[in-house]
């Protein structure tokens, strides 16, 4: 039996935290109920829907920190079938993923049901339902189906653009293989972070978020003992680039990635801290992440129907809310994201091989 993988505590913790920010920050943005309940808290309510959403830049660095230790943990890629890689990882984000849009479009209707409000996602098309698998909804213009999809999307190009950069070096560095790697990756890093993350038209392709992404990377490779000064030499690199256009949202992904490579350095990355509470939110982040607008949908929709004007019981709304949140993603970890490499084992291949088959109809009919 396969046993599955050491769980790493201050990752957990970080994920924990900022998987609980982003679920907060979607109750304050997503009315009706935070319109109502705003008014008992005006400044928690006001950064909670503008600032909260800055936890992402957490995501950021630890899927690269992540991505540099399952692909090239000294810099070098070490497996020979990109595809493979590029093909497990679509599966690992999307089985859960598209159980997560097909329960936001379930609880979508529920909630038109109740009330009428511009937060409720429309009934999908079936056009729109396929950018959705193929992870291009955003790139292709159609609305999300779920909040924070859009995330999905970008990681999954991130993941790809850092192994066709992993690659590309592996096929023309010879003997210098790991250098150029890594120097590649730091271009790649420098021109994102310099260039196309302050352009909010590049905001839906990789390179905008590359920057932070690759400062996770950069960290796994230089928070070794071997590299006693790369931490702060990237730390004042990036310092440099704040200087000439600072943006809060990268002074946390480079606080992020210090930190990180200070509790890889320090021996506590594993087993610290020790709380359960903290591990298991962490452990369930992704679900908790993926599950919580459903949520969010429906009792919006029940606590606006009961009392649309009581800023008391619409507060309370929200902290239900957030607790079924948590809830929910606890099921769904459990039914859904744990059994993600069972249901991709007996399903998923078949599964394509039938989407691509109906796409083919679906185009032959109504496209021409």
């Amino acid at each position: 039996m396969r046993t599955a993988p050491p769980r790493l505590a201050f990752i957990d913790a970080l994920k924990a935290i900022a998987s609980q920010l982003i679920v907060l920050h979607h109750l304050a943005f997503y009315g009706p109920m935070s319109d109502v309940a705003n008014e008992l808290a005006p400044a928690l309510f006001s950064w909670l829907s503008q600032d909260a959403r800055i936890a992402v830049q957490v995501f950021l660095v630890i899927g690269g920190f992540l991505a540099a230790k399952a692909l090239a943990p000294a810099g070098q890629l070490i497996s020979s079938a990109p595809l493979a890689l590029l093909k497990k990882r679509y599966l690992k984000l999307v089985i859960p993923y598209l159980a997560a849009v097909l329960l936001s479009i379930v609880c979508a209707a529920i909630a038109r049901g109740l009330i009428d409000h511009d937060s409720i996602p429309n009934p999908p098309t079936a056009r729109q339902m396929l950018a959705h698998i193929a992870l291009l909804q955003n790139i292709l213009d159609f609305d999300s189906l779920s909040a924070g999809v859009w995330y999905i999307a970008i990681d999954f190009q991130l993941f790809t653009l850092l192994l066709a950069t992993l690659w590309l070096a592996r096929t023309t560095g010879g003997v210098a293989t790991q250098r150029l790697g890594v120097l590649l990756v730091s271009v790649l890093a420098l021109a994102s972070l310099l260039y196309f993350n302050r352009d909010s038209n590049w905001d839906n392709w990789a390179l905008y978020f590359f920057g932070a992404y690759a400062l996770g990377t950069l960290t796994y490779w230089i928070s070794d003992a071997e590299q006693p000064h790369g931490l702060l030499l990237m730390a004042v690199v990036v310092v440099a680039v704040l200087l000439v256009d600072f943006r809060s949202r990268i002074a946390v992904a480079l606080l992020t990635a210090l930190a990180l490579g200070i509790a890889r350095r320090n021996g506590f990355m594993e087993s610290w801290p020790k709380g359960k509470i903290l591990a298991y939110l962490g452990k369930i982040s992704y679900s908790v992440f993926l599950a919580h607008f459903p949520v969010v949908l429906v009792v919006n929709a029940v606590f606006t129907r009961i009392a649309p004007q009581s800023p008391a019981i619409n507060a309370l709304g929200i902290a239900f809310a957030w607790a079924a949140s948590v809830a929910v993603g606890a099921v769904f970890f459990r039914l859904v994201e744990n059994r993600a490499s069972y249901w991709q084992g007996l399903t998923i291949d078949p599964a394509l091989r039938a989407l691509g088959r109906g796409a083919l109809v679906f185009r032959t009919r109504f496209l021409g």
